[in-house]
């Protein structure tokens, strides 16, 4: 029995340091498979783009296969409210809101004034979404983008309209997608807004005409309040209703 305990821990050791060992996937994006040909001449028929341009930005996207397995389990389908309440309403959580509170609170009150959005809910987002702009995501959006578009047939319809919009966004901003990370779903910067929602709703909060979601300014909260005005928000009205 000892020495069956011994070889099966001599395995597990084994098979653990070989897969730390394993090296992150290099396989870049096959361009030549018909879904992303497909793809190319869409953006170059819709939007204007080079298709040789598309061809050489695709072909730098790295697929992640773990990407995949996250998204068949995400933490939405399994975690009821009071898990989630029991991890985003803790101590450190509170003070680092108040800290980023008081920290921007010129540019909270203003943009509350302008859009009726009380400050509380602006911090709120940035807390939940990533933890006030500590963990934005270590994945390069095109590759999670790119992966979810082409590799995950139950939503790449969705992925392809968010990678469309990524493409979009970086023309428009001049930005090398190959640059910017995000989560493994190809959300982005402090808020993590997708793509589309960036376009849509990222405001200039500075009035320096720019809109930079990456980096603590006023364009961040003033994004957050134009989403919500957006979609339905009315000053002074409850947030919350029982049910």
């Amino acid at each position: 029995m000892k020495s069956r305990f011994i070889l099966l821990s001599a395995t597990l050791a084994i098979t653990a340091t070989a897969q730390a060992a394993q090296p992150a996937p290099t396989a870049k994006l096959d361009v030549a498979r018909p879904e992303v040909q497909a793809f190319v001449q869409q953006m170059q028929r819709e939007h204007g783009f080079n298709a040789q341009d598309v061809v050489w930005v695709l072909r730098d996207a790295v697929p992640q296969p773990r990407i995949i397995e996250t998204m068949q389990r995400p933490a939405e389908a399994s975690l009821a409210w009071w898990e989630y309440r029991a991890r985003f309403l803790t101590d450190e959580r509170i003070d680092g809101g108040v800290r980023i509170w008081n920290e921007h609170r010129a540019d909270l009150e203003r943009i509350a004034k302008e859009t009726g959005v009380a400050p509380q809910y602006l911090v709120a987002i940035t807390g939940v979404e990533t933890f006030y702009g500590r963990i934005t995501g270590s994945y390069r959006v095109l590759d999670s983008l790119a992966t979810l578009a082409f590799d995950y047939p139950r939503r790449a319809e969705y992925f392809q309209r968010e990678l469309t919009q990524f493409l979009l966004l970086t023309r428009e901003e001049n930005v090398d997608p190959r640059s910017l990370k995000g989560s493994y779903a190809g959300a982005m910067g402090i808020a993590q807004f997708m793509p589309s929602s960036y376009r849509a709703y990222a405001a200039d909060g500075t009035g320096d005409g720019t809109r930079d979601l990456w980096n603590w300014n006023a364009d961040v909260f003033a994004s957050i309040a134009n989403y919500f005005v957006k979609h339905g928000w009315k000053r002074d009205e409850p947030v919350l209703a029982d049910a």
